[in-house]
């Protein structure tokens, strides 16, 4: 996360590096394509394929796990579960997996535009309100979605998972090994354990460092990635007390 103390080059004129080399850029040279991205933005190509990525995942859950497996897995690990009969069981189980079908498929379209835009609105904030630096939204937005790309490759990981894997031992709160909570068993496991040792992933922190990297080129310099990163963070361990704390009532 340290920072490059330059500012965009060439204004915002010059030729930008075409999509491909920005997706290769993120995870060899962050810094340096983050600065092209200020230069110019872009964020129809990364916000395409980060919802073709979600679509696929929910296609590949709703097709080899089941959103039937997934509502019996969840009700199992409730407080209420001792207290339901079989019947109840099997009749929650039905209504609950014709509903979440529906929603899963309409979270994966729309979801991610939805938690790109609001991450882009925090990062609007976090300049132009906290640091001063006038930033307009399609910057802020390019950058978040470029900042996201890492979860392609976890989205690639978890339909290898749902393809070869046990669908039994399937968790759609922690599908790929990259967080402690994919290693917990979530019947033998309390809730609200299970909800920390899931929220500190990998990919969440690697989106957060790439995403202070580019708001910072976005202020050309005049906010260092440092700070920035540790806004993001601290909001997101508010949400994280906060899930585990629902997760421990629950």
């Amino acid at each position: 996360m340290n920072d490059i103390n330059t500012s965009p080059q060439s204004g915002e004129g010059g030729r930008s590096k075409p999509f491909l080399r920005r997706v290769i850029g993120v995870f060899t040279e962050p810094g340096e394509v983050f600065e092209d991205i200020a230069r110019k933005p872009d964020f129809i190509g990364p916000l395409v394929l980060l919802i073709l990525v979600s679509v696929a995942v929910t296609e590949t859950m709703l097709s080899k796990i089941g959103m039937q497996r997934i509502i019996y897995a969840s009700i199992a690990q409730s407080r209420q579960a001792s207290s339901l009969s079989p019947a109840q069981i099997n009749q929650a189980i039905e209504r609950g997996a014709a509903i979440a079908s529906v929603f899963a498929h309409l979270s994966a379209l729309f979801g991610v535009p939805i938690f790109l835009a609001a991450m882009a609105g925090i990062g609007l904030i976090v300049l132009n309100g906290i640091f001063g630096v006038h930033a307009g939204f399609k910057k802020v937005f390019s950058v978040v979605c470029y900042a996201d790309l890492p979860s392609v490759l976890a989205g690639v990981m978890a339909i290898a998972v749902m393809l070869f894997g046990d669908p039994d031992h399937f968790n759609p709160q922690s599908p790929v090994p990259s967080n402690p909570g994919f290693f917990l068993n979530p019947r033998e496991t309390s809730r609200a354990v299970l909800a920390l040792a899931s929220s500190f992933d990998i990919f969440v922190l690697w989106f957060m460092i790439l995403l202070a990297i580019g708001l910072s080129r976005v202020s050309g310099g005049a906010v260092k990635s440092r700070p920035i990163f540790f806004i993001y963070f601290g909001l997101w361990m508010i949400l994280v007390v906060a899930k585990a704390g629902f997760a421990l009532f629950t």
